[in-house]
């Protein structure tokens, strides 16, 4: 995979984003959303855009308050904007179909922007939260104090680079599961891990379990959690699930 092209994208409420683009078959691009403080720069999202890049172009791109993008992170709410951006980028590069394919918070992001936004062919949901405000699990809680202190999201902004936006949600957005069974017809892929440290088992059931057909859900072995501990192996098997999806 050469180095990705550089693209700088600006949302409906004008927000600049940092994304990438490597190109690919023009019959399909992902759309690659990452989780909380992570980038698309980084070796392990460039990695998984190398092997999604072998069944498709690869559009990558910082959420914003994250990386190089502008804005504040809202944690999952106005995410949907940004997705929208790289969506309709990869529409104006030629591609036939857009999958979406989010990690962690990142997989939160790709279902809410199926189902309120639309305009993706796929999605494919890895480690995500069904719910909000989980701390069923110690990670979860460090999350929450990171986002909802002053000390927090001071701290990560000095060790991660993360911006997150002081004062939480106002009004509160749709959860994953609430919104999930808008996604249809597009087909939606829900993939998680049977030891995930931050999110159980019973998250990517709620937001399959909300989905309606086409959908799919895969509980993989030994998994942990989103873009750290995702294998070459699944990442190519879930670029071959979106080549094929319906």
């Amino acid at each position: 995979m050469r180095e990705p092209d550089p693209l700088t994208l600006f949302t409906r409420d004008g927000v600049r984003i940092d994304a990438g683009h490597s190109p690919g078959d023009r019959g399909l691009c992902f759309v690659v959303a990452h989780g909380f403080t992570c980038s698309w720069r980084q070796p392990v999202l460039r990695r998984i855009s190398a092997a999604l890049n072998a069944h498709g172009g690869v559009i990558g791109l910082d959420l914003r308050g994250h990386g190089r993008s502008g804005g504040r992170s809202t944690v999952g709410d106005r995410e949907v904007l940004d997705v929208d951006a790289a969506v309709a980028a990869a529409r104006r590069r030629g591609y036939g179909r857009v999958a979406a394919v989010g990690f962690s918070m990142g997989g939160a992001v790709a279902v809410r922007h199926a189902a309120l936004c639309g305009g993706v062919d796929a999605v494919v949901s890895v480690s995500a939260p069904a719910r909000w405000y989980y701390r069923g699990t110690v990670p979860m809680r460090r999350v929450h104090w990171v986002i909802e202190r002053r000390m927090g999201r001071l701290a990560v902004r000095l060790a991660r680079g993360t911006r997150v936006a002081p004062g939480g949600w106002n009004p509160e957005p749709a959860a994953p599961h609430e919104v999930a069974s808008r996604i249809a017809p597009a087909p939606l892929l829900v993939v998680h891990g049977d030891a995930d440290p931050f999110l159980p088992l019973e998250h990517a059931r709620q937001l399959y379990g909300a989905a309606r057909e086409p959908r799919e859900l895969w509980i993989e072995p030994g998994f942990g959690h989103a873009e750290v501990a995702a294998t070459h192996d699944l990442i190519k098997r879930i670029g071959e699930w979106a080549v094929t999806a319906p």
